[in-house]
């Protein structure tokens, strides 16, 4: 589980990174499609990385559901959905 967390906070810091080219591009006014295509890349890096998360956090997100199996699984599937619905 470390490795995979360690993983996920080197995307989440690449993403970080892209964010604040992102800013720089706006603050410079660069092209439209320069902004577009930076935009576009952080909403992949972002997507890949929550299914990334969703992966590795998923049987503690089972586990965690199963002790109060009511409010549990009801909160997973709210965030699963809050998740899939910004995608």
């Amino acid at each position: 589980m470390q490795m995979e967390r360690k993983k996920i906070f080197d995307r989440l810091r690449r993403i970080e990174g892209q964010v604040r080219g992102l800013q720089r591009l706006v603050e410079n006014e660069a092209e439209c499609v320069e902004i577009l295509v930076q935009l576009a890349a952080v909403t992949a890096a972002m997507k890949r990385t929550g299914t990334a998360i969703i992966s590795i956090y998923m049987e503690k997100c089972l586990t965690d559901a199963s002790k109060n199996p009511d409010k549990g699984l009801e909160e997973l599937k709210g965030a699963l959905k809050q998740f899939i619905d910004a995608s």
